[in-house]
């Protein structure tokens, strides 16, 4: 039995390295073990267009220690954002996607867990329709189904930028290992980004950032594919997933096949009133309850993702400060005892 710990590192500090600003974070682990970290480095101010790149650090010890910071992507004044990585355990490959200015789609790929990256290719004709206006990848960490395809989860809007009834939640996916993605199936109106994990029955279950009318404003909505991503069901509503309208992210822990349950974790700022309370929530009926939550940090807090390392923790990468969320972007890692209070224990 593992004993509870529980470490967190500020990794990106807000005027520090060049950036005034560090947002947007997404994490995930290398096929080598090397843990990814990356976000959105805003040069001159907080603002969500600007001059902004995607930078990066890395870890080879399971996130005790981080090299030097990275530049993916940049693009001069223009907003390159939204980092959505996947790793293709099979052939190594990391995939990152990223948008340009909110309309353009690319990617870029790197098959030396990070050191270098590709120069990025443009795919938004293969997953953006033209009569779409603002397009978000993620921003988080994309999946690998069993079957090897990869998916990303994005959101559009289709029509001028309404909050609310004109947003829609939608995936991408490569069956060809990145050579080529495609659009999947989309939900809304009223969804906005999303995160993504496959269940023990093969199924999709997509969460999403909810703007819709009461009663259901405040939670996180979601939806089900079975037929991995190319239609999905009608939106739900999860009560137990309060939000004050923010981003979140959710990652398969364990399952049942190699480990002794199944056990998939959620994290987002667990307020309907401000983003506050980043709180991590595991669930052992694959996405139908959550009935198990620890808190992480109380104060101000917004976007978060999540990882497993070579070493079996759990770690959440996420945005925090004193007086307002954006101040640092920081990693947390911990075991499996410290979110149940010693109640579990992995196998």
């Amino acid at each position: 039995m593992g004993v509870p710990f529980l470490k967190q590192t500020d990794i990106f500090v807000s005027g520090e390295e060049g950036y005034h600003t560090y947002r947007i974070p997404a994490i995930i682990v290398s096929t080598d073990g090397t843990v990814l970290t990356f976000c959105e480095g805003r040069k001159h101010s907080r603002a969500d267009y600007g001059d902004i790149d995607i930078v990066l650090k890395r870890s080879f010890d399971n996130g005790d220690t981080w090299q030097p910071m990275q530049i993916v992507a940049d693009d001069g004044e223009n907003t390159i954002g939204n980092p959505s990585p996947v790793v293709d355990q099979d052939t190594g490959t990391i995939w990152l996607l990223f948008c340009k200015n909110n309309i353009q789609v690319y990617v870029t790929k790197s098959t030396d867990n990070g050191e270098t990256w590709s120069s990025p290719i443009e795919i938004t004709d293969s997953v953006k329709k033209k009569e779409w206006y603002w397009y978000a990848t993620g921003p988080c960490h994309g999946i690998q189904l069993r079957n090897g395809k990869l998916i990303i989860p994005c959101d559009h809007q289709e029509g001028p930028r309404i909050p609310g009834e004109k947003q829609y939640s939608h995936i991408i996916y490569s069956d060809d290992h990145g050579s080529s993605w495609k659009l999947g199936g989309k939900i809304g109106p009223y969804m906005d980004e999303s995160t993504i994990v496959q269940t023990y029955n093969g199924a999709l279950y997509l969460n999403m950032r909810n703007y819709a009318p009461p009663p259901n404003d405040h939670i996180r909505a979601y939806a089900w594919s079975k037929d991995e991503g190319i239609t999905w069901s009608k939106a739900g509503f999860d009560r137990t997933l309060v939000e004050p309208i923010c981003q979140a992210s959710i990652i398969r822990f364990t399952d049942k096949d190699r480990h002794d349950k199944n056990r998939i974790i959620f994290s987002n700022p667990a307020s309907n009133k401000e983003r506050v309370n980043m709180t991590i929530r595991l669930s052992y009926d694959e996405c139908q309850t959550w009935k198990t939550s620890k808190l992480l940090y109380p104060g101000p807090s917004a976007y978060s993702d999540l990882a497993v390392t070579s070493d079996m923790s759990i770690c959440c990468v996420y945005e925090r400060g004193e007086r307002s969320p954006y101040e640092k972007v920081t990693f947390a890692k911990f075991n499996i005892e410290w979110l149940t209070n010693n109640t579990d224990h992995l196998i």
